[in-house]
This record gives structure tokens, sequence and C-alpha cells, in this order.
């Protein structure tokens, strides 16, 4: 399966992301990120990537992957929406938002939407369970 034209949405409105990695010693480590998304895989470069944790934690080897890009359309009434991604990720060189530089080349194995249309929670159930799709490995 793949994104659905909500999620698509959402994502093109999105600047900001949060990737996790997993370190060599098992700690997790989640950071702020820039991305791109091609349609079939999430980009994540910088500026002097190789330099990152999330990167030498991709190059040694920990490749499972999660990503997230949420806001709040409003904080009164509460209001958060989110699209969380799993996947695995790789290490390439890519021209790219910053430039030909080290990209993670993210490939997306599951993934949760949660209350992308933004308006007023009002707490019932059905409010409350994400879209959980599986996708297929391009």
């Amino acid at each position: 399966m793949a994104f659905t034209e909500e999620e698509l949405t959402y994502l093109k409105s999105q600047p900001l992301a949060r990737i996790a990695t997993v370190g060599p010693d098992g700690q997790p480590d989640v950071v702020p990120v820039g991305f791109e998304y091609d349609g079939t895989y999430f980009y994540v470069g910088g500026i002097d990537p190789d330099s990152t944790r999330k990167v030498r934690n991709v190059r040694a080897g920990h490749t499972q992957v999660a990503l997230v890009i949420d806001d709040l359309v409003s904080t009164n009434p509460w209001s958060p929406r989110f699209l969380r991604i799993y996947g695995t990720a790789e290490v390439i060189p890519r021209q790219g938002r910053f430039g030909e530089t080290t990209n993670l080349r993210i490939t997306p194995t599951q993934s949760w939407s949660w209350h992308l249309s933004g308006h007023p929670l009002d707490h019932d159930a059905e409010e409350f369970a994400p879209r959980r799709t599986v996708h297929s490995r391009p």
C-alpha cells in the first residue's frame, strides 16, 4: 500500500520531521531534520551529514529508523496531528535540498497517520484510532 492523498498533502505541507536511530550501544537518538519525499523514499540530508550521529548509526548497521512528522493545528482546542513512519535506512550520495551530499534514504515499511484533517477534537473514540498502513517494498 501507499500513502493516501490526505497523507501526501500533509507531507508536502510540513518542512520538519524527527528521526530516531539507534547507536551501537543501544541508545536511541532523536533529532529534528528536514526531509524530502519522492513518492517512494524519504531522504534526510543536511549540512555535513557525515559528521552526524544518525548517519554514523546507520553506517554501523543499525538500519531501522522511525520518522515522525507532526504539528499542532491549535492549542485551544487541542488539535495535534501526525504521520509516523517506520522503515529501513541506507546511506547514499544524493543531489537534494542541500546540494550533492550524503543522505539517508528511508524505505517505509509501516506508517500511522492521525487526525490529519486538523479539525477540533471532541474525544470521540473514532478520532483516536490512527490509520495504519503496511508498505510494500519498492
